[in-house]
């Protein structure tokens, strides 16, 4: 039986998992709102981004091993999107005339987008082993 997700790193990780599903959804959704026609893409993968978090944030608070697979498939998308998109900032800096959560390996997160599936996989990981 996997230990509890939530205690220990998973509680830090639940925490900023939760700040980032809050602040994600808002500004994704005043884009979608307010400027969708300006950069339909971009706010699209922020809302999928905001919609990543809020799943990994809810597994993280539920713990079991169910709610620990399902946040290792949340993490493993996170880490591709980010990866994927943020390569794809680069090369193709006009598909994202606005950035997304995950443009430039999420650049204006304090990179933070980049490394948080990362610690997400270590930790959910480790806790499938235990």
């Amino acid at each position: 039986m996997a230990r509890r997700i939530n205690i220990g790193p998973g509680r830090a990780l639940l925490l900023v998992y939760a700040v980032f599903a809050l602040s994600a959804s808002v500004r994704a959704g005043y884009q979608l709102v307010t400027k969708f026609s300006d950069a339909p893409a971009a706010y699209l993968l922020s809302a999928f981004a905001a919609a990543i978090y809020v799943v990994a944030t809810v597994a993280l608070a539920k713990g079991g091993e169910t709610a620990r697979r399902v946040a290792l498939v949340a993490c493993a998308i996170e880490l591709v999107g980010v990866v994927t998109v943020g390569t794809i900032s680069y090369l193709q800096p006009e598909d994202f005339p606005d950035p997304t959560v995950w443009s430039h390996f999420g650049e204006g997160y304090g990179f933070i987008p980049l490394v948080l599936p990362v610690l997400g996989l270590i930790w959910l990981i480790r806790a499938g082993r235990d």
